[in-house]
C-alpha cells in the first residue's frame, strides 16, 4: 500500500496544524510519525522533564488517533537511519513535515531532502511555527532587520488574521489504520520526571501589562514549553487576543525576531552577534559559577529566581534579566555558560530566543542592552517585589535574616564590568 508520513516535531497538536492538515487532504492514508533524535536524547540527564512532556503529549494524541483506529509511529534513533527504515517497509509517496528554524534542524532537513530526492520521494515542508519566516520580514532592501521595533512595525504592517488557518480538528479518518510500535521512556534509557510542564492559563493575560514585572503575582500565561513543542499554534493564541493585548503580542513578535535572527545569522549559536565585543576578557571563575547556579550569591533576587528555576524549570520574565546581567557583568561570566544553563534547566527553552535573550542581557546580542547598563539587584528587588514575596517562596532565609553576604559588591562590580568591557572594546 502506497501512503504519505507526516513527520511531527515541534507541532505536537492535532488542530491547527498546517503540514499534517496538508498531508490528511492527499488521496492516500497517512501515518504519522514521531522520530526521538538520539543524537539530542543523549545529552539529556536522566529524568528530563521536556522529554516526559513530550512522551505524555504524544501518547495523548496517539489515544485520540486511536479512536479511528490509527496511530503515531515511534522511532528511536538517528533520523537518517529512521527514515531509511521506514521507507524500505513501507511505499512511501511522500513525506510531509513542518519548518524548523535552527541550524541542527535546517542541516537534518537538507540531508533528507537528498536522501529522499534519490529515492523518489517528495519532502513537503511547510510553515507553522510562526506567522512570518525567513525573508517574510525584511527591510525595504532585501535585508534582515537587527532593530527589534522596525521589524516590529514591518511585522505589524504584514499581518491580516483573515491569511490564518483556522482552528478545527484535522479529518483523522484519513490516517493510515493499524497499531504501531512506540518506545516506552524506560526503553530509552529515561524514567519520569516529577517536573511538569504547567497548563496554559490565558486568564493571566487580564492584566498583563500591570503584572507582566512582578514575580510575585503569577501573571504568566505558562505558554512558553507549549510554544516550544507546539502542542498550541501561536494562530489560535493571537486570533484570542484583544486590542488590549498589544504588550503581550509584542512578546510574541518578539519571539520571531530572535528567531530571524538565528535563521540569518547563525554564527550567533556560539559567537556574539556583535564581534566587536569579542575582546571581552571573561573571568569566568567555576567556584562563582557554581554559586549563581545554586542560588548563592547573596542576592534575594538571584538567588530565588535559580532556586526557582531549578526546581520547577521556570523562571520568571523579570527575573530571568537579573539573574543573567548578575552572572554576565556581576561574575564577568560569558553569556554561553548561562545560555548553556539555562538551556539544561528551562522547560521552555528554545535555541532562537534563550540565546538572543542572553546576547541582549551582555550587551553582545543585536538591539542589546548597552554594556555600561548594569541591573542593581538590589534595586530591582524594592522595585519588582517590595514585600519580598516572590523571595519569601524561594529563598526564604532572606526573611530570617540569616542570609548570606553578597559575593560581590554592586557598585565594585559594576564598575569592573564597565571598565572590562570598554577595555575589551577598544583592544
Amino acid at each position: 500500500m502506497k501512503i504519505n508520513v507526516f513527520w511531527l516535531r515541534r507541532d505536537l497538536r492535532l488542530t491547527d496544524n498546517v503540514g499534517f492538515s496538508e498531508a490528511l487532504k492527499s488521496d492516500l492514508p497517512v501515518l504519522p510519525i514521531f522520530i526521538f533524535d538520539k543524537q539530542i536524547l543523549d545529552e539529556l540527564p536522566e529524568q528530563d522533564a521536556r522529554l516526559s512532556f513530550i512522551h505524555d503529549t504524544l501518547s495523548e494524541m496517539n489515544a485520540e488517533l486511536g479512536k479511528n483506529g490509527a496511530g503515531i509511529r515511534g522511532l528511536y534513533g538517528n533520523p537518517k537511519e529512521c527514515i531509511e527504515e521506514l521507507i524500505e517497509e513501507y511505499e512511501v509517496n511522500a513525506i510531509y513535515t513542518n519548518r524548523d528554524y535552527e541550524p541542527y534542524a535546517l542541516n537534518r532537513d537538507k540531508e533528507m531532502n537528498e536522501l529522499l530526492s534519490k529515492k523518489g520521494i517528495e519532502f513537503k515542508t511547510f510553515k507553522d511555527q510562526v506567522i512570518f519566516e525567513k525573508s517574510e520580514v525584511t527591510k525595504d532592501d532585501g535585508k534582515p532587520y537587527t532593530v527589534y521595533t522596525p521589524f516590529k512595525n514591518k511585522w505589524l504592517s504584514h499581518f491580516d488574521e483573515s491569511t490564518m488557518i483556522q482552528d478545527h480538528k484535522l479529518n483523522l479518518e484519513n490516517c493510515l489504520k493499524g497499531e504501531f510500535k512506540f518506545p516506552t521512556l524506560k526503553e530509552m534509557g529515561f524514567t519520569k520526571s516529577d517536573i511538569k510542564v504547567q497548563p496554559i492559563n490565558l486568564t493571566q493575560l487580564d492584566n498583563y501589562e500591570e503584572t507582566r514585572n512582578f514575580p510575585a503575582t503569577d501573571g504568566t500565561s505558562y505558554l512558553g514549553p507549549h510554544f516550544r513543542f507546539g502542542t498550541v499554534s501561536v494562530r489560535s493564541i493571537i486570533r484570542k487576543l484583544k486590542k488590549k493585548d498589544a504588550v503581550f503580542l509584542s512578546e510574541l513578535i518578539w519571539r520571531e525576531f530572535f528567531m530571524q535572527i538565528l535563521f540569518h545569522f547563525p554564527h550567533v549559536v556560539s559567537n556574539n552577534f556583535r564581534a566587536k565585543y569579542d575582546g571581552i576578557k571573561w573571568r569566568n571563575n567555576e567556584e562563582e559559577f557554581e554559586k549563581w547556579c545554586k542560588g548563592k550569591t547573596g542576592y534575594p533576587m538571584v538567588d530565588a529566581g535559580m532556586r526557582q528555576l531549578n526546581k520547577t524549570g521556570y523562571m520568571h520574565n523579570r527575573v530571568r534579566m537579573v539573574t543573567a546581567s548578575f552572572l554576565v557583568k556581576h561574575l564577568l561570566i560569558d553569556w554561553k555558560w548561562g545560555e548553556a544553563y539555562f538551556a539544561e534547566k528551562l522547560l521552555d527553552y528554545d535555541l532562537a530566543s534563550n540565546n538572543g535573550n542572553w546576547q541582549w542581557a551582555a550587551g553582545t546580542g543585536c538591539d542589546a542592552s548597552p554594556y555600561f547598563r548594569v541591573f542593581n539587584p538590589e534595586s530591582q528587588l524594592v522595585k519588582f517585589d517590595k514585600k519580598m514575596q516572590y523571595i519569601q517562596k524561594w529563598a526564604p532565609e532572606y526573611q530570617e535574616l540569616i542570609f548570606p553576604k553578597p559575593m560581590v559588591e554592586h557598585k565594585f562590580a559594576r564598575e569592573r564590568a564597565i571598565a572590562t568591557y570598554k577595555e575589551g572594546i577598544e583592544s
